[in-house]
């Protein structure tokens, strides 16, 4: 089975791309969704984020979302501190999750894959959009300000670097069919299998 990895900055619509692979039969694993979960019932995971930020970093024995975004958003050691015990706790899900799959290929849709480490992946996928297609979506999507996510994009590396890196592009942009691209991506990732 082929391990595919697809990636975008903030905004350029990974998500929906991973739909139009789902509709096509093809598992895909969310690593934002299985953070989340992990922080909450992977115990190694806890006590290592508990070690690194106290025990204010869960209440009622859920993580402390609001507080913990508090405490690294702004602040590039605290970050680095939290992504290096969750990145490797959920490359560890993700890896044991490929496994369990049976299909042609599937898919891990994250936006750190290259931060993170990409190297159990056999192919990657980049998703693109113009910058201000991709601010205007977070911003809807979010409720924040531009400036609010023009913060969020300087922590992730370069659309430009990310997208020379992928295997393929899919253009989001508004103008070409993301369901002709990903189907041809499809066809492509089947015959690789």
């Amino acid at each position: 089975m082929v391990r595919v990895g697809l990636t975008g900055g903030i905004g350029s619509g990974k998500s929906t791309v991973a739909k139009v692979f789902e509709t096509l039969g093809i598992p895909v694993y969310y690593a934002d969704d299985a953070a989340k979960r992990l922080m909450n019932e992977d115990l190694t995971l806890r006590t290592a984020i508990m070690d690194a930020f106290g025990e204010a970093s869960y209440t009622e024995g859920k993580l402390n979302r609001k507080w913990m975004a508090e405490q690294v958003f702004g602040n590039a050691e605290k970050l680095k501190s939290l992504n290096r015990v969750v990145h490797p706790a959920t490359i560890r899900d993700a890896e044991e999750w490929l496994e369990k799959q049976d299909s042609p290929y599937a898919i891990k849709e994250a936006a750190l894959i290259f931060e993170s480490g990409a190297g159990y992946l056999d192919f990657i996928i980049g998703v693109s959009a113009p910058l201000s297609l991709r601010i205007q979506r977070t911003m809807n999507r979010d409720g924040i300000t531009r400036e609010d996510v023009l913060a969020r994009m300087t922590k992730q590396l370069d659309e430009n670097i990310k997208m020379r890196l992928c295997d393929a592009v899919i253009v989001n942009d508004g103008q070409r069919s993301i369901i002709e691209q990903v189907v041809e991506l499809d066809r492509e990732l089947r015959v690789k299998s």
